[in-house]
């Protein structure tokens, strides 16, 4: 009976461990989803989720873009518009919660205080023609009787090439991400016109969720539980970024790389007050408000070919609970 238990024993020993999940993730080199991943394997929160990051880091957001489409990462950070407009063109791509930190129009220009102080300027804006902070403020704008595209000079560019151009005075205004928006405060710069108060003058009723993790619905079905471990990981490193100075300190603040302290505190107060807060379904309401008031100002030219958002837009397989 001895040698028996011994051997099953030895069954036992012998058998491989089973490997962890792999992950294959695009992220922008300056964005947040880095910080998190940081922390996450830092504090030994990927071992413990059972999970193999495997992280790219991409020099924009259009990179990320191209790579979840071209089946070269399984997840990427991007906004709910996007992914609407990718859903109306027949793509099944969906979208799950991460941040609602959204960036302003900022400026060191006194005669800018309001959207409709842009018409005639030079508007520098952080991504693409299609980004979700522009096309809010176009919508905006049109209620307050201003057509940016027609009245300002627009300039699309990398958020740290609007952000130089912006401290090197070659443009009036930048709209940038929240990060860089950080950037140009603690510079001097004023926030001009704040996105949040725009989600809200399009009906929003809170800080909306702007950016999420974007997967394939295929990819989902498949990795169901991954994805719970995924998201649960997150949200722990999301809590040590706002509550340990150990993660800020060794972690975080060390990628922000020899930023001064005043700039270092701007950007975690901002960081923190983006963690979502809502359930699922609040987010999914306010997006569904907002998308229908571009769609009402700017039609296609805005919202693509979609007249409302997609009911798929926004992953239900975490079970809508808050993160």
């Amino acid at each position: 009976m001895r040698s028996f238990f011994i051997a099953i024993a030895a069954l036992f020993l012998a058998a491989p461990a089973q490997a962890d999940d792999r992950l294959r993730i695009a992220l922008q080199k300056t964005g947040t989803l880095g910080w998190e991943l940081a922390v996450a394997k830092a504090f030994g929160l990927d071992k413990n989720a059972k999970l193999d990051i495997d992280a790219a880091e991409l020099a924009s957001t259009d990179a990320g873009k191209i790579a979840i489409q071209g089946g070269g990462a399984d997840i990427i950070v991007s906004d709910w518009l996007w992914v609407a407009r990718q859903r109306a063109q027949g793509a099944k791509l969906t979208f799950y919660p991460h941040s609602s930190a959204i960036g302003a129009v900022m400026t060191r220009n006194p005669a800018i205080k309001s959207v409709k102080d842009l018409a005639g300027k030079s508007l520098g804006v952080a991504g693409g023609p299609l980004d979700k902070s522009w096309l809010m403020l176009k919508a905006y704008a049109l209620k307050e009787g201003v057509d940016l595209d027609k009245t300002a000079t627009v300039l699309y560019g990398a958020p740290p090439l609007i952000a130089e151009k912006a401290l090197q005075g070659e443009i009036d205004a930048a709209l940038e991400f929240w990060n860089f928006a950080a950037d140009l405060e603690a510079q001097g710069f004023t926030r001009a016109v704040e996105l949040t108060d725009v989600e809200k003058a399009l009906g929003a009723k809170g800080d909306v969720v702007v950016t999420g993790y974007v997967f394939d619905e295929d990819f989902a079905a498949k990795n169901k539980d991954a994805l719970a471990r995924f998201f649960s990981m997150t949200k722990k490193a999301k809590e040590l970024i706002a509550t340990s100075d150990r993660a800020w300190g060794a972690v975080i603040a060390q990628r922000l790389g020899g930023k001064d302290a005043k700039t270092v505190d701007i950007y975690r107060k901002r960081y923190v007050a983006g963690a979502p807060k809502r359930s699922v379904a609040q987010e999914e309401a306010d997006a569904r408000t907002l998308y229908g008031a571009l769609a009402a100002l700017g039609g296609e030219k805005l919202v693509g070919s979609g007249k409302t958002l997609d009911p798929g837009t926004f992953y239900k397989g975490a079970e809508g609970k808050p993160r």
